[in-house]
């Protein structure tokens, strides 16, 4: 099956480069996810079903993703838009240019390609200038090692900060800004979406299903199903298991069931409907979940089923930190 043509695509903010709405979560790539088979078939699905945008980072799948990634496209590169991610981790004295370019050249072996559509700092760090993080990346994009640059995990004066030396300086602005962003978790609309929305940033929301407490696989006071990310020990599901949220989700559930739909579907439609959104990445561990992500994704919600959902989930009605905690297993990808 092949739904490219009916795949919406979005440019990712300023940049002209354009990627499908449903996007592919790379932190499932490598231990203790999937292997490499499963890594083949799942890009593989995607490549089938139009879905052409996959993000990852040099720490993600045990620091294997990349290179997985990189083996199971193969010929395919092309024909998926890759976003990896660098650190400031262990700068060790070096300086931040070195640091930087050494981290992309690794990105680029593994990935087996000479350029990396969308390079994005994973976390700012403070004491590190932001004006010599943008000056590298500057760098990089003028030799076509990269074509975009964005940040994830950016507030919105981190964002205004890097667009004013970006526009003083002439370097390549941030594109993108990739922040954890959910149907029960919407601290961002505070700031960050307005900016992105006035700017013309693109926003990138990851755990769009909240560590998968937006499945509904979880239930207040019952045991965390096997086999489950909340039952390995998930610092998001851990936050979000309040009776509070059960609430709610018993709320969202019942819209879901209207229409005959999973609650995950919904989450993602409600995202995907979001101004700013590019993408929404959420990490599979099947093609059966590629298939549904695709499917919420491309679900067109209507206004007043979204003025049911903003009701239920507005800000303060949900217990929810505004940067995911993590578990034992690191990320995750729904």
């Amino acid at each position: 099956m092949n739904v490219l043509a009916t795949l919406p695509r979005r440019r990712l903010g300023a940049s002209d480069i354009e990627v499908s709405v449903c996007g592919l979560g790379g932190n499932v790539f490598g231990p203790p996810r999937l292997d490499a088979v499963g890594t083949r078939e799942v890009l593989a699905a995607a490549v089938d079903l139009g879905v052409d945008f996959v993000d990852t980072a040099n720490i993600y799948g045990q620091g294997h993703s990349e290179a997985m990634i990189g083996a199971a496209l193969g010929a395919r590169r092309s024909r998926m838009v890759i976003a990896t991610k660098f650190n400031l981790r262990e700068l060790d004295g070096a300086s931040v240019a070195a640091h930087v370019r050494r981290q992309a050249e690794d990105s680029l072996r593994k990935l087996r390609t000479d350029y990396i559509d969308l390079y994005q700092l994973h976390h700012p760090r403070d004491g590190v200038s932001v004006h010599d993080v943008l000056r590298v990346l500057d760098d990089l994009v003028r030799e076509g090692k990269v074509r975009a640059v964005g940040g994830c995990n950016f507030s919105a004066w981190r964002l205004s900060e890097a667009a004013h030396l970006a526009d003083a300086r002439g370097w390549a602005p941030l594109a993108t800004v990739q922040n954890y962003y959910h149907l029960m978790a919407r601290g961002m609309e505070a700031e960050v979406v307005p900016y992105a929305e006035r700017t013309g940033l693109g926003l990138l929301p990851y755990h769009p299903l909240a560590g998968g407490f937006l499945t509904g696989k979880y239930s207040e006071g019952q045991p965390r199903p096997a086999g489950t990310r909340g039952a390995a020990g998930s610092g998001i599901i851990d936050a979000m298991d309040v009776p509070a949220n059960h609430a709610t989700l018993v709320r969202l559930r019942a819209v879901a069931d209207r229409f005959g739909r999973p609650l995950s579907e919904l989450s993602l439609a409600w995202l995907a409907g979001r101004r700013a959104v590019c993408s929404v990445i959420a990490g599979v561990s099947s093609v059966e979940q590629l298939r549904s992500n695709v499917a919420g994704c491309t679900w067109v919600l209507e206004d007043e089923t979204v003025g049911e959902l903003d009701e239920i989930t507005a800000p303060g009605g949900v217990s929810s930190p505004e940067r995911p905690p993590y578990g034992p297993r690191g990320p995750g990808g729904r």
